[in-house]
Order: structure tokens, then sequence, then C-alpha cells
């Protein structure tokens, strides 16, 4: 078996020449790198997309969607009397941390909801002005809000159930 005798001293040079050559390559990469991100706005398209692409491709300005996430609601009158009401409004898909605080607070939309129409004497049960009623649920609501605001509200179903007393 036959043994290749290598100089140790010439390949330890090369590898020692390679090895800072790298790192200066990686030290003016980084910055390179931070001087780019200072300069550029924050709002500014990436230079580079690695991966795919598509979700921005995908996604628009105006992709507006209906919230409905507030469910059929059964409130209880002062009259005794039932009233069925379904409510939603249009929000954009796009704005990740307001559709967030929408879902955390589909608890107290429903609460507000209840609080306004439960208040409601006998003698207006049967009268209700929805668009009186559109616009003071969506000024609580707004004024529950911190990331956004909801502008248009609908009321899908709105029925009242009269008590059998």
């Amino acid at each position: 078996m036959k043994v290749f005798n290598i100089p140790n001293k010439k390949i330890s040079g090369i590898i020692y020449v390679s090895l800072l050559f790298i790192a200066g390559a990686l030290i003016v990469l980084l910055l390179i790198g931070t001087i780019i991100g200072l300069i550029r706005s924050r709002n500014a398209e990436p230079v580079f997309v690695i991966g795919n692409s598509s979700r921005t491709e995908n996604a628009r300005d105006d992709d507006i969607r209906v919230y409905s996430g507030l469910e059929r609601l059964r409130i209880p009158m002062s009259n005794s009397s039932t009233l069925l009401l379904s409510a939603a409004f249009p929000y954009s898909a796009n704005d990740i941390p307001f559709t967030e605080e929408l879902a955390a607070k589909i608890n107290e939309f429903k609460a507000i909801i209840t609080e306004y129409f439960s208040s409601l004497s006998a003698e207006n049960a049967d009268q209700i002005d929805e668009d009186a009623a559109k616009r003071e649920i969506l000024r609580r609501f707004n004024a529950n809000l911190r990331l956004g605001h909801i502008d248009v509200l609908y009321f899908n179903d709105m029925k009242i159930l009269e008590s059998l007393k």
C-alpha cells in the first residue's frame, strides 16, 4: 500500500487563506446588507423573494370579506318577547391584526348588541328603528376597537317572537 506524502505547510496555508477570504466576504456582505437596510424605507418591496411568493401575488389590497362570527343571537327584551338577530359587517382580510382583534372581541360584541336591544321598552319592541340601532351599535363597537373601525353593520335576520303571556 502506497501512502502519498503531501506537504502540510502548503495545504494549511491554502486553507488559512481560503478561510480568511470567506470570512472577509461574509463581513462585506453583512455590511452591505446593513447599509441597504438602513437606507431603504420600511414599506419598500423586498429585493429578493425566497420560496413561493404566491401569498403576495394572491393577496389583493381590496380583499373585503363579511364578518359573521356573531352568529344568531336570541335577545330577551323588556316585554318578555325575544328578538332573533344576526349581525354582520365587512372587513379587510389583509389587515391581520384587526382581524385578530375582531375574533377576540366576539363576546364583547354580542354583549353590546344584547345590552342595546334588551333595554328597549315594550312599546318600542315592534317599532325598532333599524338605522338608529345600527348607528348606535356601530358607535359602541368602534369605541371598543383599537386597531381599526367598522364602517357598516348589517342585520341579516331581525325577528321578534312575541311572548305567550
